[in-house]
């Protein structure tokens, strides 16, 4: 690996953070010929996501639905596999070496485009000046023409449920767990929860969900939450809901926790670990915003505008910092509009058809609007609805649960938002994005030709459904 490149003491744009949405933000920077600095203190380049979030997990995600898949359906296939035996230290080092790969492909993208990274802790000063602190206590201060802040977020902890990652989790935790514990309990049933529940499960431990919502998935359409309820539990998932989890501890190698059913029943479980997923909150580590005079939100989420302007000049935020939905590529083009904006573009962010993705198993995949949103807005619509079951792609992988739901507008058939719960619907969902941003209509995506046999048909089917014209249902 090449020798790190010194920190200059100016620059046109010094990026605070390293992940998603700083790493891509310096990437676009220098593509656009700005001297860029990116500033990060882990090891590694990624942040969250790459290092203990999106990419670890999803490759336990894999690696458990191939071991779960080999176990219940390989004979249904026509072969046998006896004696399958999991070896859980051999997983954990595949999730790690996936890891490692990302960090490094970040690493080879930062080198081929000339972004400086300074490695250490950054902390944003008046007049845009950034003190980097390296780890043998080192400071250097750099001159920014520009900032971005890219500080991500942090997992919310209950206050009687410290995070120790060893018996109460964080998805940190989660993910490393050395041996398959006999039970689990999750706190949160929302994506994370429900991620990494699955994982345990399929690898054998008793998972149970606890969420104060009424249900799980809260904020998710209803037709597809009632679907997700009825397969999860069918896949052994102890979904507990509308209940308020009141206290805890940890004792040795066990941990209690206590909850309220609805009507003040009191209920206590004991597991082996305890995985808190209540959800995140913003991070400003580095960024002392009253000093400052940063504007924050409610939440302590950074104010910025649709081109990630902050009411500080020549201060841009990008990212879990500046709340909304916490996804990576959210961040990713918060910071490619940032840097385009810096660098003298009308680029602007457009946050309605950004899709969300469970990817637990069937796969949940989610853009535009819920039908309950759609209701609230007082919008006359229509709907349309396909099952995987009588998809033919489907039929031949064995796994027909789920459906593609749209919403449209009821005069001009405008696409309002696509629901998809089944096989590959994180993959699937592209295409209505497009048709979204593009205020595509039911008739444009009916109206394409899928190649048959696929699961993309499912998309154009329900896209024929709004029109009252399905072919196969």
């Amino acid at each position: 690996m090449n020798a790190p490149s010194p920190v200059p003491a100016e620059a046109d744009v010094v990026i605070i953070g390293g992940g998603p949405g700083g790493y891509v933000a310096a990437i676009r920077a220098a593509q656009l010929g700005l001297r860029t600095v990116c500033v990060e203190q882990d090891k590694t380049l990624g942040g969250t996501c790459v290092n203990i979030g999106c990419i670890p997990s999803k490759a336990l995600l894999t690696s458990s639905e191939y071991f779960e898949f080999t176990k219940l359906h390989a004979a249904e296939h026509g072969f046998q596999a006896t004696g399958l035996t999991l070896d859980l230290p051999r997983m954990m080092q595949r999730k790690l070496d996936v890891v490692a790969q990302n960090t490094r492909g970040i690493e080879f993208l930062f080198r081929k485009n000339k972004v400086t990274w300074a490695k250490g802790r950054g902390v944003l000063g008046a007049g845009n000046t950034v003190t980097v602190t390296d780890a043998a206590g080192v400071a250097t201060t750099i001159r920014a023409t520009d900032v971005i802040i890219a500080t991500g977020s942090v997992p919310i902890s209950l206050p009687f449920l410290p995070f120790d990652e060893s018996r109460v989790l964080s998805n940190d935790g989660a993910l490393r767990i050395p041996r398959v514990p006999d039970h689990l309990v999750v706190v949160g049933a929302g994506v994370v929860g429900l991620e990494l529940g699955s994982v345990w499960r399929r690898l054998g431990t008793r998972v149970t969900v606890l969420e104060l919502a009424p249900s799980i998935l809260p904020g998710f359409d209803a037709d597809v939450i009632k679907e997700a309820e009825k397969v999860f539990r069918q896949q052994g998932l102890d979904l507990r809901t509308a209940v308020r989890v009141t206290g805890a501890r940890a004792s040795g190698e066990r941990v209690t926790v206590e909850y309220e059913k609805d009507g003040g029943v009191d209920e206590r479980i004991d597991a082996d670990h305890v995985l808190v997923a209540v959800g995140r909150r913003p991070s400003l580590q580095g960024i002392d915003a009253a000093a400052l005079g940063l504007g924050l939100g409610p939440r302590g989420e950074i104010l910025a505008d649709d081109q990630m302007r902050t009411n500080l000049p020549h201060v841009y935020a990008i990212g879990d910092a500046v709340g909304g939905k916490l996804l990576a590529h959210k961040a990713e083009e918060e910071g490619v509009v940032a840097a385009e904006v810096i660098a003298g573009h009308p680029s602007r962010m457009h946050y309605r058809s950004i899709p969300s993705v469970v990817y637990t198993w069937p796969e949940i995949a989610v853009a535009g609007l819920a039908e309950h949103e759609v209701k609230a807005e007082g919008r006359p619509y229509t709907t349309g609805k396909f099952p995987y079951s009588a998809n033919a792609r489907a039929r031949t992988l064995g796994q027909t649960s789920g459906f593609v739901k749209f919403l449209a507008d009821a005069g001009s058939g405008e696409l309002l938002g696509v629901h998809i719960i089944g096989p590959n619907a994180s993959e699937l969902i592209s295409e209505v994005v497009l048709g979204l941003e593009y205020r595509a209509t039911a008739e444009d995506i009916g109206g394409t030709v899928h190649a048959h046999p696929t699961l993309s048909e499912s998309t154009k089917e329900a896209a024929l459904a709004v029109l009252g014209r399905a072919i196969h249902f």
